[in-house]
């Protein structure tokens, strides 16, 4: 697959120059607990080459996990051979199945009354011929890939580590969160969690466990932005990073609307899906809300999703001096910023580290809906920032310095 330079001049280092910098690995092939998200330096570079960066990571992790993962066409990693359809009717499953698809999966949602089946495609035919077939053969399917989704900040690998247990539901503020698993920390010790995974068991992880902890955490100079809020954490990676699909993502969502939330966060970014648009206008229509990252690969790249479908609110992130962050991604529109660098978060275990993406600005954004009420009364305590900010900073104060933690 080659390289398209872009529309966007590049002016200052090229993606050699950023390639040959420390850290640039991690931008290319990111494991799945790594919380400090791009380095400053590479975070500057011209918006072509961010561009050329997310290419090149989303071709080593199609290059990674090749027996589950393959392109839709478009660059956009997806699962091998498998479609996903939403309330399907029977006639047209009825011709899918003559045309040689099987069904893999059938689940009822209730709780956002939708219907998903994943099928699998004939034998021989990629997931992208398996969709030109269905759509000729079944044309009133609802259909769509089964699109993978990536953490929009530091990624997030396994590791040896405990999850974080519940202490039961509290009176607060009910939140509901789709990333990785939360792992035991200080900071959340007296925390109310309760997790449930969507792609295996639920699994300790950094990207997760940093979230998490700046909603609900509380440990000495470390504060969470909405502390004694019930979090319920929907993990769709189980552990991997060939994870995360958007049939696992709606049937977290599924489940997270049984907990009655007043808002649900993701920290995650991809392509736009019919699956799971459909699934956020449902938990609109319930009273919902649903807050999403921008994403980090600048504002060349495409607008990324769930933070640009209308219903949602998207969320950028801010520097300790209220600049927007360069690498901020650009979606269809935006909402707020919060802070997203320069700011500490918990690490699996013990410990802090020093975050910076979007990823860790959405959380806090969350969390101050969550406790306003509505994007409103949000809107009234939101303070001009520098750059593309929407309507404004909120939570500024909710950042924690790394010093106060002795952050790593």
């Amino acid at each position: 697959m080659s390289l398209p330079s872009g529309d966007v001049p590049v002016v200052g280092p090229t993606l050699q120059d950023v390639l040959a910098q420390p850290g640039a690995q991690q931008a290319v092939s990111p494991t799945l607990d790594t919380v400090s998200g791009l380095s400053e330096r590479i975070s500057e570079a011209p918006p072509a080459t961010l561009l050329q960066l997310r290419q090149l990571r989303l071709q080593e992790l199609v290059r990674q996990h090749p027996r589950e993962l393959e392109f839709d066409g478009t660059g956009q990693p997806v699962r091998r051979a498998v479609l996903v359809t939403v309330d399907p009717d029977q006639q047209s499953l009825q011709l899918a199945a003559q045309a040689g698809f099987t069904i893999i999966a059938d689940d009822g949602g209730a709780e956002l009354g939708l219907q998903i089946v994943t099928l699998s495609v004939p034998r021989n035919l990629s997931a992208r011929q398996g969709l030109k077939r269905l759509r000729s053969v079944a044309p009133r399917l609802q259909a769509d890939f089964d699109h993978i989704y990536e953490p929009a900040g530091g990624q997030l690998f396994p590791i040896v580590g405990t999850l974080a247990a519940s202490q039961g539901p509290r009176g607060g503020p009910r939140i509901g969160m789709v990333d990785g698993g939360v792992a035991s920390h200080p900071s959340m010790a007296g925390a109310s969690i309760e997790q449930n995974g969507f792609a295996g068991q639920p699994q300790p992880t950094g990207h997760g466990t940093a979230v998490a902890s700046l909603i609900v955490g509380n440990d000495g100079a470390f504060r969470g932005a909405a502390q004694g809020a019930s979090l319920f954490v929907a993990d769709v990676y189980g552990g991997s990073r060939a994870a995360g699909s958007a049939s696992s993502i709606v049937r977290a969502l599924i489940w997270l609307a049984s907990k009655q939330p007043q808002v649900i966060n993701i920290s995650l970014v991809g392509p736009n899906n019919r699956l799971l648009q459909r699934a956020v206008q449902a938990l609109r229509t319930r009273g919902i809300e649903v807050v999403a990252a921008v994403g980090n690969d600048g504002p060349a790249a495409p607008p990324q999703y769930p933070a640009s479908y209308p219903d949602v609110i998207s969320v950028t992130g801010v520097d300790a001096r209220g600049r927007a962050l360069p690498e901020a991604g650009k979606a269809s529109h935006l909402d707020f910023a919060a802070p997203g660098a320069d700011m500490a978060a918990a690490l699996p275990g013990q410990g802090y580290a020093n975050v910076r993406g979007t990823s860790f600005a959405a959380p806090l954004a969350t969390a101050r809906l969550a406790i306003t009420g509505s994007a409103q009364r949000l809107a009234t305590e939101a303070r001009p920032g520098k750059g593309r900010v929407g309507r404004g900073i909120v939570c500024g104060t909710c950042r924690v310095d790394p010093r106060a933690v002795r952050a790593k």
